[in-house]
């Protein structure tokens, strides 16, 4: 089974993690993804129909299959993130991050004081207190990436990338694209010269870059790792349904 731990040291030694995207309210989806040998599966609380109650027995039922359950978490706010992480995520992915003070604000929303502001109190991530020492220093390894989906975040990368507490970045393709009045143009020329600055500027300040590869391609998966990428989301669990419950022509 793999770790936190595993997957920070991993991106951190410029090699791919490999995840997938969840964001149909099932534990038995939950499952499926989670032993289909992912390193982690991230709970998309932003577009998914996710309530809090839904969170612990989709993580449990992730890591049943031996994956690491992350989330993405609707917004960067202390509900949003305290909801995630009380119930057990080993991650978060913040959406819409476009400067260094909406990041700041994420991740001490995420870390147990003195570092940040994080309420304490027993849940789920402690073992319901029985862990309340172990569950305190979540703080050194909860990972934190940050995703970059709109041109205005260019302006303010080069800070956004300086975080100390920062694992990754991620970006979004088809709200990036859309910021850009490309929407789902992912081969536009404008768009791949747009990826190439924002690779640029992270491999240049040592931030593990990430991807969603959306549309499950294992060319493109192929392509991306030879680019450097090195946490990259496959698919989504509605994308897989969708491809493969297509009647047959015959």
């Amino acid at each position: 089974m793999s770790s936190v731990v595993d997957i920070k040291n991993t991106i951190k030694a410029k090699k791919a993690s490999i995840g997938s995207w969840l964001q149909i309210p099932s534990p038995d989806v939950a499952e499926i993804m989670g032993r289909a040998g992912y390193d982690w599966v991230a709970v998309d609380l932003e577009h998914g129909a996710f309530t809090r109650s839904d969170l612990p027995g989709i993580f449990r039922a992730i890591e049943s299959g031996g994956a690491v359950p992350f989330a993405r978490v609707a917004d960067c706010t202390m509900t949003s993130i305290k909801g995630a992480l009380d119930s057990g995520a080993g991650g978060l992915i913040f959406p819409m991050i476009e400067s260094r003070e909406q990041l700041d604000k994420a991740i001490a929303l995420s870390l147990y004081p003195p570092a940040g502001m994080r309420g304490v109190g027993f849940c789920r991530a402690n073992s319901f207190g029985e862990e309340f020492v172990r569950g305190l220093a979540s703080n050194a390894d909860t990972l934190f990436c940050a995703q970059i989906e709109h041109i205005r975040a260019l302006d303010n990368l080069g800070e956004i990338l300086a975080h100390p507490r920062l694992d990754a970045i991620m970006v979004g393709p088809y709200d990036l694209s859309g910021s850009m009045g490309l929407t789902g143009q992912l081969d536009h020329p404008d768009f791949k010269a747009m990826l190439e600055t924002i690779t640029r500027k992270a491999f240049d300040s040592g931030v593990a870059v990430g991807i969603h590869v959306v549309q499950p391609d294992p060319g493109e998966l192929a392509e991306r790792i030879a680019q450097g990428y090195v946490f990259i989301a496959y698919g989504v669990d509605t994308v897989f349904l969708c491809r493969g419950a297509g009647r047959p022509s015959l």
